[in-house]
């Protein structure tokens, strides 16, 4: 899980690795991204963490942000 690995070494506090990695599975999950070695779901835990990094502390609230931010559509129905 590319997350996992970003994540590695950070000076984070338990929770807020726990908030990302929620926030990072629900915006897959919003993409409809299974594969978490395709090379998109790197990209998406590189924007959560960004994401997280401003402040925003609520993985729904990271989530939408993300999604809104790369634009990236997770059904065909867009």
């Amino acid at each position: 899980m590319p997350i996992d690995r970003l994540l590695q070494g950070c000076k984070l506090r338990p929770e807020e690795i726990e908030c990302l990695s929620l926030a990072y599975a629900r915006t897959l999950h919003s993409l409809c991204l299974v594969d978490r070695d395709d090379p998109i779901a790197e990209i998406v835990a590189k924007k959560v963490i960004e994401i997280g990094a401003s402040g925003v502390s609520d993985p729904a609230e990271i989530s939408k942000l993300a999604v809104e931010q790369l634009g990236i559509r997770g059904s065909l129905s867009a």
